[in-house]
């Protein structure tokens, strides 16, 4: 029977399950999304293949684990920024810097490429429903601003962040307040600004 590096066999399969995530996120940030396969994946945690296909069947069961589980954390994150601040404005900047941060620190990165990879339609259900968590506290602050069709404007927000993420450069934070400024002045002004 092989050692169990935890108190109870559950314990031990969930710190395993975390691992092996954390072992995938890794391959996908080095080396890019195609280099994801159970045998690269076995050969970073050292197991055998026969192995893992205890905790995933397939690469696309690989893939859609590690997406939905680094989504939660990441619509977590985003809601709890929004609600540590009061009024519109500051709730606004708050989700744009950190859905920035998100964006820029890489994690999202490699949910994004991983989810363009065909995966089974319940993965990809799973996914979007996920994908949706990050967008509710954006809706929320929408909603307290009475803006018209909040969750369309949102989607529109979400695409000007990630436009603007592809302009910020890791490590230069002037640069990337500068972007930042510039991304919540339209948002909140459109594109002439304040008057």
């Amino acid at each position: 029977m092989p050692r169990i590096s935890a108190e109870t066999v559950a314990q031990h399969r969930a710190n395993r399950l975390r691992d092996l995530l954390a072992a995938g996120r890794a391959i996908v940030a080095e080396e890019g999304p195609d280099a994801l396969t159970l045998a690269a994946l076995a050969r970073r945690v050292g197991l055998s293949r026969p192995s893992l296909y205890e905790y995933f069947r397939s690469r696309e069961e690989l893939v859609a684990a590690i997406v939905t589980d680094e989504l939660p954390d990441q619509a977590r994150r985003l809601a709890a920024a929004v609600h540590a601040v009061e009024g519109v404005a500051a709730k606004l900047e708050a989700y744009l810097r950190t859905v920035l941060e998100i964006i820029v620190d890489g994690s999202h990165g490699a949910v994004v490429a991983l989810s363009a990879h065909a995966l089974p339609e319940a993965s990809r259900r799973q996914i979007r429903a996920e994908h949706e968590k990050l967008l509710a506290p954006l809706v929320g602050v929408l909603v307290e601003a009475r803006v018209p069709q909040p969750g369309l404007r949102a989607l529109l927000v979400h695409g000007s962040v990630e436009a603007a993420a592809r302009t910020v450069r890791p490590g230069d934070v002037e640069q990337s307040e500068n972007v930042l400024r510039a991304l919540l002045e339209q948002t909140l002004h459109g594109l002439n600004g304040p008057s």
